[in-house]
Order: C-alpha cells, then sequence, then structure tokens
C-alpha cells in the first residue's frame, strides 16, 4: 500500500461549510495553517476523501485544491518555513 503526500488547501464560502471541512480534513491529515493540510494517503483513502469533500462543497462557490507531492516514503519536500516550525508528517496507524 503505497502512500502519496498530498498538500490540501481550499477557500469556502459559507462559514458552516467550512467547519465541516475542517473538521473532515482532521480526521484525514496533519493542520498546517488556516485552510491547509498535509496528508499521507493511499489510494482509497484520497478516493474517499475527494468523495466526502465533493459531498460538503458547493460547486461554483468553493474551491479545495490537493497538490500530489509524490510518493511519501521517496518524497523529500523542499520547504522553506517563517515563523512556527514545519513538521512534515510522518506515517502512523491510523485508528477507525
Amino acid at each position: 500500500m503505497q502512500e502519496h503526500l498530498y498538500i490540501v488547501s481550499y477557500d469556502i464560502a459559507d462559514t458552516k461549510r467550512w467547519r465541516r471541512v475542517f473538521k473532515l480534513m482532521n480526521g484525514y491529515g496533519e493542520w498546517l495553517q488556516l485552510s491547509v493540510f498535509q496528508c499521507r494517503l493511499s489510494a482509497r483513502r484520497h478516493a474517499e476523501l475527494l468523495e466526502l469533500l465533493d459531498g460538503i462543497i458547493l460547486n461554483g462557490h468553493d474551491h479545495v485544491v490537493m497538490l500530489d507531492l509524490g510518493a511519501a516514503d521517496t518524497v523529500k519536500p523542499k520547504i522553506v518555513s517563517l515563523g512556527k516550525a514545519f513538521e512534515e508528517v510522518a506515517r502512523e496507524p491510523t485508528i477507525v
């Protein structure tokens, strides 16, 4: 099961939908900034997340961007972080 590292950013027009997306993303990745998460996802979890997000957002009003950085075990992102320290998401077991 190969996981990829994703950066997910979103702009949600409605506060209620924004909270739903934020809560959902907390279950799939690590919070970086207000509307930005980093996630290690298998193909199955990626598809699941896309389906759940599509059920929450309002097309034409909201926007979600998922950047696939590649295989999580081999990708070495070059990151410049000012202010708070940046920590790459580690592989951990998921309890469902």
